[in-house]
């Protein structure tokens, strides 16, 4: 497959393929016809490391050129994506603590339910 940063850029426009619809996905930018966030991409490609055959491989109906227009996009607007994946990581940050306090008030329920469960 070939790297996005090796496609053409004027291909299609970024601004055909990067949507952004109040509704879907919570109004955020998403590569148009897919749920899938320009915010996602970043993490899949930036964050996990996956390479671009590998998120072709995870999500068939990608191409290269619309994973490229998502890092271009990304790219073209780093402060706001960056924020949001700021405020996504403190959210996910705030639930772990209040579930960690609610397990906490039941000590030994989440054990033994889960060996409770277990073949055995």
């Amino acid at each position: 497959m070939s790297d996005p940063a090796t496609v053409d850029p004027t291909s299609e426009p970024v601004n055909e393929m990067i949507v952004a619809t109040p509704g879907t996905c919570g109004g955020k930018p998403r590569i148009a016809g897919h749920r899938i966030r320009v915010e996602d991409v970043v993490i899949w490609k930036e964050r996990m490391g996956m390479t671009i055959d590998e998120i072709l491989a995870s999500y068939p109906t990608m191409t290269p050129e619309k994973i490229a227009a998502a890092l271009r996009y990304y790219e073209a607007h780093r402060e706001e994506i960056e924020r949001d994946l700021k405020e996504n990581d403190e959210f996910a940050d705030q639930i772990e603590a209040q579930l960690g306090s609610v397990l906490d008030r039941f000590p030994g329920k989440v054990d033994e339910q889960t060996h409770s469960n277990s073949p055995g």
